[in-house]
């Protein structure tokens, strides 16, 4: 019945990769297995949680979860294995590292436009010059600088041939 008033479940902007998220469900069952080795200990027994990394510690804020609480866990984990199972995923190629600062406008973007799960996998391809390059599944799109002067190499031809007439003219 909580369930059903609960909002739906979010990822923070911070979670980019499906390497991210795999580093969420590892971290998650860590914290299962602590608990779990904590219920069993005497009782009096001095017990150390792990510390949670940031990306968790957003997770659990962006859900308003309590992670003491072993049905929240639960919840959790089954969120995270579905994304892990359906979230669409991109590859976007850059000439060179993209900032964070820029990571996280894109997947504002990506998340309020594509889907609220949605994972990018980025990559390094200094050959596009400016620009990047989306792949998907089945759909590959270039906004590279590379692929727009290769479509204009017969008009930049042209503008070089008469730039270089004119300057022929002018010293003559």
């Amino acid at each position: 019945m909580a369930e059903a008033h609960r909002p739906a479940w979010q990822l923070p902007l911070s979670v980019v990769s499906p390497v991210d998220l795999g580093r969420l469900i590892r971290e998650l069952n860590q914290i299962n297995e602590s608990l779990m080795q904590a219920a069993i200990r005497q009782p009096g027994t001095p017990v150390k949680l792990s510390k949670t990394s940031k990306l968790m510690d957003e997770v659990i804020e962006l859900n308003r979860l309590n992670i003491l609480l072993e049905p929240d866990r639960l919840r959790l984990a089954k969120f995270l294995a579905l994304v892990k199972q359906r979230a669409p995923v991109l590859h976007l190629s850059f000439s060179a590292d993209p900032s964070p600062l820029f990571m996280q406008k894109i997947m504002s973007w990506l998340r309020t436009e594509i889907s609220p799960a949605v994972l990018v996998r980025v990559g390094l391809q200094p050959t596009i010059g400016a620009g990047c390059i989306v792949r998907t599944t089945n759909k590959y799109f270039d906004f590279s600088l590379r692929s727009r002067l290769t479509q204009k190499k017969q008009a930049l031809a042209q503008t070089l041939v008469g730039l270089n007439a004119k300057e022929a003219e002018a010293e003559a």
